[in-house]
């Protein structure tokens, strides 16, 4: 009934609290000798399964792409401090609120929907 709008959005919300989580890891150690930056990624992973379980368009390969989807966690060691701490404050910051802001805007988007089908539920 309500496809799977929901179930993309909450794992794709997952994923970006585990980068905020990380952003500010960094933040916390940007003072911190020998730290690495920790990065984490899942929209690439997440666009390419969706797109390859959307070819089958079979509801249940999308279904179980979605359920399976999950990010990934690096760290790169090139460092140009003389401490070797490779983060950058500037950088974590503009992160943060890019993660922030798609956080927030895909959450009202889920409020959206779920007041829809409150709506049609109601009949009103």
């Amino acid at each position: 009934m309500f496809g799977n709008t929901i179930s993309m959005a909450e794992r794709a919300l997952d994923c970006l609290w585990v980068k905020q989580e990380a952003l500010s890891d960094n933040l916390a150690n940007v003072d911190t000798p020998g730290y690495k930056r920790k990065q984490v990624s899942f929209e690439e992973i997440y666009r390419k399964r969706l797109t390859a379980a959307g070819e089958t368009k079979s509801d249940r390969n999308i279904k179980e792409a979605i359920q399976g989807m999950n990010y990934k966690v690096t760290s790169r060691d090139d460092s140009a401090r003389v401490d070797e701490n490779n983060v950058n404050a500037d950088v974590e910051n503009t992160e943060m609120t890019r993660t922030w802001l798609h956080y927030y805007y895909l959450l009202q988007s889920v409020t959206s929907d779920i007041k829809m089908y409150q709506t049609a539920i109601k009949g009103q």
